[in-house]
């Protein structure tokens, strides 16, 4: 019995994929899912750790045959979860909001309302319809987030939401270029909270619980910090401040990144989080599906930085899907009322 109260009192380790078409980084005229095939590997490596992934699914990837079947059979398995994840751009009702959408990538918060919820309405369905299950995770396409998709969500039965980034500011990204580009969320909180549906970076009473990103800050002392602040002084140095002395890191990987990879979830161990979320493109588990992982030694390389990974969860966290998460914070937290 002991032992059952200790693995519930465990941090979760959360695993999100922003499960999308093949490099869209380099935003293509005709969009393509062959990185669905890569997803296997990657599921089985996730397996092996007893991890269980959210596979946040925008509209290409759900009409997909490949990654259809893929996602049934996670599902039927209860060896993870599908959610949904929404391109405004390329996702019906399609109603062009800049001269070229293919191009510009419009965020969803910039369109009226109606056609933020209609876009919501018809996603949630097609996913519902596909896999068979409710949709109950979602993530913003290109991380951009506000109250009246806040409140799409919780029309269309969401339980939680995984699209902030603390810390992070997208506000130089331009969607729309005559917009004020993305989210700020340096203001928001790093920890799991109930959201106002009127202030989403406030907690609140809505049913809709946002799980931000694992983002942290590093500390360093006083002589490293002002070498840093000598070396950021010109592009060369900031380059090599930025690797070898990040102001933050997320839980996220990119090229050469294993050990940064670790060093957050020891932040997250340390600081007593009871939850490290971590993020990938499943692109990114293709070879050539993104700018970061390129080729064959590329994604070799990758995986070899995972299996660390996760091998550091063994025994010190539990997996969980993102609707799993919920239900183990609304029991957590009743418990402790």
């Amino acid at each position: 019995m002991s032992n059952q109260i200790s693995i519930k009192r465990l941090p979760s380790f959360l695993i999100t994929i922003d499960t999308e078409g093949d490099n869209l980084w380099s935003k293509p005229r005709e969009v393509t899912t062959r990185n669905s095939r890569s997803l296997p590997r990657f599921q089985a490596l996730c397996e092996k750790f007893s991890l269980k992934p959210t596979y946040l699914t925008n509209w290409e990837m759900a009409r997909c045959p490949d990654f259809r079947d893929f996602g049934r059979d996670v599902v039927a398995r209860q060896v993870g979860e599908i959610g949904m994840h929404l391109h405004a751009w390329n996702a019906p009702p399609i109603v062009p909001l800049t001269d070229n959408d293919d191009i510009h990538q419009p965020y969803l918060i910039e369109y009226p309302e109606d056609q933020i919820r209609a876009k919501v309405k018809l996603m949630t369905e097609l996913l519902e319809e596909t896999f068979e299950v409710d949709m109950i995770s979602h993530r913003a396409g290109r991380w951009s987030f506000n109250e009246t998709y806040a409140r799409a969500l919780v029309e269309y039965g969401y339980r939680v939401d995984c699209s902030v980034t603390p810390h992070v500011s997208w506000a130089a990204q331009k969607g729309d270029p005559l917009r004020s580009g993305g989210t700020d969320y340096r203001r928001f909180p790093e920890s799991a909270y109930f959201l106002d549906p009127m202030d989403i970076c406030l907690a609140g009473s809505s049913p809709l619980l946002e799980v931000p990103v694992t983002i942290v800050e590093f500390s360093y002392s006083p002589p490293v910090r002002a070498t840093r602040r000598l070396l950021v002084k010109n592009r060369l140095g900031a380059a090599v401040a930025n690797r070898l002395l990040p102001e933050r890191a997320w839980l996220r990987p990119r090229s050469g990144s294993g050990s940064r990879l670790r060093s957050v979830v020891n932040v997250t161990t340390h600081e007593g989080r009871d939850y490290a979320e971590f993020m990938i493109h499943s692109s990114e588990l293709m070879p050539g599906g993104s700018p970061t992982f390129p080729d064959e030694r590329a994604i070799e390389t990758l995986y070899e930085s995972l299996e660390a990974l996760f091998e550091m969860t063994r025994g010190s966290f539990i997996g969980r899907t993102m609707g799993e998460y919920h239900d183990h914070f609304v029991a957590s937290k009743d418990s402790r009322s």
